[in-house]
């Protein structure tokens, strides 16, 4: 899929919503985001290829005192088929400000699928 501007704020807008702790704890939200199939390697080495069970462990992780500021940078976009991107991008987490941050690398593939 060749990126145009407005594709490109659309799917960095969606992959942001992801972090966000108010669409994490809405497992309808989150089913939205996420397709059939969905895979994710978290940042601790964890494979979750179940999203039943991913959206209700996000929805649990909303239920706790205090989840970590995520900030995305870094974005990157690759097309890899005529429907669908890669995107890579740097997060920074923290749990406060006199906490440590936490750089990750992630990636993710963004598939239009039925034209949306």
């Amino acid at each position: 899929m060749d990126i145009a501007r407005q594709e490109f704020e659309e799917i960095r807008s969606l992959r942001e919503k992801l972090h966000r702790p108010e669409i994490r704890q809405s497992p309808n939200a989150v089913a939205e985001l996420l397709a059939e199939g969905f895979v994710e390697f978290g940042s601790s080495g964890t494979i979750y290829d179940n999203r039943e069970e991913l959206i209700a462990l996000l929805t649990e992780e909303g239920t706790a005192q205090t989840s970590p500021l995520v900030i995305a940078h870094n974005c990157a976009f690759r097309s890899i088929s005529p429907d669908a991107v890669l995107v890579t991008y740097r997060t920074v987490s923290t749990m406060g400000e006199t906490s440590a941050r936490r750089h990750v690398l992630r990636s993710s593939i963004w598939q239009r699928i039925d034209g949306c």
